[in-house]
């Protein structure tokens, strides 16, 4: 993979990750579609930076869980 296509790469998961936290965000959008994105992003970041799947867990996926308590386990208040 060259340098370009690297960034290039990182750039579409950092806007699949932005999309799902935009989704959360979304009161209306169901739990199991944001789910599935999650999913996909992970299958995507195995696919593209195997050895980052470990780093993807703790910067994404404690992202989207802190952003899910905020937002969907407290009404829609970020406090």
């Amino acid at each position: 993979m060259t340098p370009a296509d690297h960034d290039q790469a990182a750039q579409e998961l950092k806007r699949a990750a932005e999309r799902i936290c935009a989704l959360i965000l979304t009161d209306d959008y169901p739990k199991i579609d944001i789910e599935i994105e999650k999913a996909n992003l992970k299958r995507r970041v195995r696919e593209i930076f195997p050895d980052k799947v470990q780093l993807y867990e703790m910067i994404y996926e404690s992202r989207f869980r802190r952003l899910w308590e905020q937002w969907r386990e407290h009404g829609g208040a970020a406090g």
